[in-house]
């Protein structure tokens, strides 16, 4: 697929972007540019490869669940407007 003027500038409307007349051309080649890379990157055979959540091959360090502070939400809830069972009350703003 290829880019045209009347692709950059649909795009740019639908993004809300300005893009100068004199910057169309660039814009068009920039991104005919990316689309040659996903293309070529599409091209590549990947049927045996396994997908990756990380290039890393390595173990998570795990720490206990432990709790380190004390319940402070009395002291930090007595400076709210308004507060009930614990929890912050706020005005209705979505209906």
């Amino acid at each position: 697929m290829a880019v045209n003027k009347e692709t950059v500038l649909t795009i740019a409307t639908l993004a809300h972007l300005e893009i100068a007349i004199d910057q169309v051309d660039d814009q068009i080649d920039r991104m005919n540019r990316i689309l040659d890379l996903v293309d070529e990157m599409q091209a590549v055979n990947t049927h045996e490869v396994r997908p990756l959540a990380t290039p890393f091959d390595q173990v998570q360090r795990l720490r206990a669940d432990e709790v380190t502070e004390s319940n402070q939400r009395e002291k930090l809830q007595s400076v709210a407007t308004r507060t009930s069972d614990g929890l912050y009350l706020v005005p209705r703003f979505v209906e």
